[in-house]
């Protein structure tokens, strides 16, 4: 299994920075909504809804917003949350692929803002199937380096479930299959290691290399995407080497 793409570290340092933004607030807090209406508001017995809360809490959502939401999902307070997934495939520059995860509560509203989002911005929608199938989904824990060597995390991780981890230059980057995940969490504490993201994401096979140009539509394709409401997550295989994304910061 191929490693995260440059974008996809970039992203992930993007995350962290923009961690208390309005929009990943609402982020968060959707799922939680969720995961409260699926298993009910009692943490110790809804191990998704712990983890919504622990995400949430991790990016500083204020308490009283992580209450009011898990109340509202689990219907305690008479109103009704109700929420789709849907997820959509694009083409992106260069022969690129996107995975778009929406979590919408009016889905022709969705699917009317992302097919807007992807013509406007260079991108083509595919056919279903036609693009997932260059993704697998994988638990991903991203942590920064802070003097550890690749040796140091895979023997922390190693018996609770890591595949492989990467090397990405200033982080290391776990993958586990998706039931490992909290594993893999408890067992980086364990060791004292600090993490800095862990999600369930669809990590390319393979990976495509854009030249400036295609790196430039792409990027504007993908925050396009993600500035939707209702879009939770962008994949993608698209790979930028350290020269382009030079190349694009100095412009």
């Amino acid at each position: 299994m191929s490693g995260h793409s440059k974008w996809a570290t970039t992203k992930h340092k993007k995350a962290i920075i923009d961690s208390r933004r309005a929009k990943s607030f609402a982020k968060l807090i959707k799922n939680i909504e969720v995961a409260a209406r699926m298993g009910g508001p009692d943490l110790a017995g809804n191990p998704g809804l712990e983890l919504a809360v622990t995400k949430a809490k991790k990016t500083s959502v204020p308490n009283d917003n992580i209450d009011r939401a898990i109340k509202r999902g689990a219907g305690l307070t008479g109103e009704v949350v109700d929420y789709t997934e849907i997820m959509y495939e694009a083409r992106g520059p260069q022969g690129s692929a996107l995975l778009v995860e929406c979590l919408t509560d009016n889905k022709n509203r969705a699917a009317s803002e992302v097919r807007l989002a992807i013509s406007r911005n260079g991108g083509t929608i595919a056919d279903p199937g036609s693009v997932s199938y260059l993704f697998a989904r994988k638990g991903v824990v991203t942590l920064p380096k802070n003097g550890l060597g690749e040796d140091d995390v895979l023997m922390a991780v190693l018996d609770a479930g890591a595949e492989e981890v990467k090397d990405n230059g200033e982080t290391f980057e776990i993958h586990s299959e998706p039931g490992d995940l909290q594993a893999i969490r408890e067992a980086l504490k364990e060791a004292g290691m600090e993490y800095d993201t862990d999600e369930v994401e669809f990590v390319p096979s393979m990976q495509v290399e854009l030249d400036v140009d295609g790196a430039r539509k792409f990027l504007k394709l993908a925050d396009a995407l993600e500035d939707l409401d209702d879009v939770q997550n962008v994949y993608s295989n698209a790979d930028l080497s350290d020269e382009v994304q030079a190349a694009l910061e100095s412009e």
